[in-house]
């Protein structure tokens, strides 16, 4: 059977114009009342038509609507794009069945999410999403147990609620697993701030990908980063000063990898050369770079979706008393910054 052909995402119609999301989504969706340059506007339409990209739900006309709801609640929106990916996706995911999304956001103000819960149940909504910017653990508002409702992003105690989060953990390993499969033995690991989740799960995977492989964990190839590009290229000085230093360095996210590429030309490094690196999140600048960066996707897109179909599909069924944590995994997108180390011309992992 032929496979069914991927449909280009609003994702790729930014990338290629060179634009933010927000930008493309106004556009495509002729946002009346907002001020976009004619060249800005041309520049999506063309890169839309070039890649095929066309909106997934039908023009409704004046009236036609179905009156079907979902709400989408999040704590923020302006500080991270996963956000605009996530809601447009879960827009997507509803309009494909003439369902429309109310979102509103809340900047983790109570009062706000009391009076977002509010305005949103004044509509007959088939759902709730209640999502965050931060994967983190939260006490679910109890307005959610009124009606149908899934945790994005975050997940409560008690398993009384389905959520969905990506597989941080294993995506932290799949990075590790990716290098030492290339032959690298001494793989440092700079984190993000450890009081964070989705730090302390991708340190898991890192060092779970050292255990299967039967590599020792040597606390002195991990340093501790802050998200930024200053703490990569920090952390990166600093094991290279190590007697041994690290021939393959995985960062918790595409900032601080950034700063790594320029802590390694700061010494007359070379990438991948002399020392193979890897990303995650996927960021536009990943592709960028020189030499681009091999990094991990963060699947706030096909979170989005899932929220959305599990509402639609569990409308007409009764709740079950508890639910299991869904993790989408966070798939590697294999470029030229990693390599064979030049140390190990042909080496295959520990059996």
């Amino acid at each position: 059977m032929a496979q069914r052909r991927r449909r280009p995402t609003m994702s790729e119609v930014a990338r290629l114009a060179a634009c933010s999301l927000s930008t493309v989504s106004l556009v495509l969706n002729e946002t009346p009342g907002v001020r976009i340059a004619e060249e800005t506007r041309r520049r999506v339409q063309d890169a839309a038509r070039a890649i095929g990209y066309r909106p997934p739900w039908p023009r409704l006309a004046a009236g036609s609507a179905t009156g079907r709801v979902i709400g989408y609640i999040i704590d923020r929106i302006a500080t991270s794009p996963e956000a605009v990916v996530s809601i447009d996706a879960a827009r997507e995911a509803a309009w494909e069945q003439g369902v429309s999304l109310l979102v509103a956001t809340t900047l983790a103000d109570p009062e706000a999410e009391r009076r977002a819960f509010d305005d949103l149940l004044a509509h007959p909504v088939e759902g709730l999403v209640y999502a965050t910017i931060m994967t983190r653990e939260v006490a679910a508002p109890s307005l959610l147990r009124r009606v149908p409702a899934v945790l994005l992003n975050c997940h409560a105690p008690g398993g009384d609620l389905p959520s969905v989060v990506p597989a941080e953990a294993a995506g932290g390993e799949a990075a590790t697993a990716h290098l030492i499969a290339l032959g690298h033995r001494r793989i440092a690991h700079v984190t993000g701030e450890l009081w964070m989740e989705a730090a302390r799960d991708r340190l898991k995977g890192y060092r779970r990908a050292l255990a299967r492989a039967g590599l020792a964990f040597e606390p002195d190839l991990v340093r501790e980063g802050n998200w930024d590009y200053g703490s990569g290229q920090r952390a990166t000085g600093s094991l290279l000063d190590l007697a041994e230093p690290p021939t393959a360095i995985f960062f918790a996210n595409d900032r601080m990898a950034v700063g790594g590429y320029a802590g390694l030309l700061a010494r007359g490094l070379r990438v991948p050369e002399d020392v193979s690196v890897v990303g995650y999140d996927d960021q536009p600048i990943a592709q960028e770079l020189s030499p681009p960066l091999t990094s991990l996707v963060l699947p706030h897109r096909e979170m989005g979706q899932w929220a959305v179909g599990w509402l639609l599909r569990s409308a007409a069924k009764p709740r079950p008393q508890r639910f299991r944590r869904v993790h989408v995994p966070c798939p590697l997108v294999e470029r030229s910054s990693t390599a064979t180390p030049r140390t190990v011309l042909s080496t295959s992992p520990p059996s």
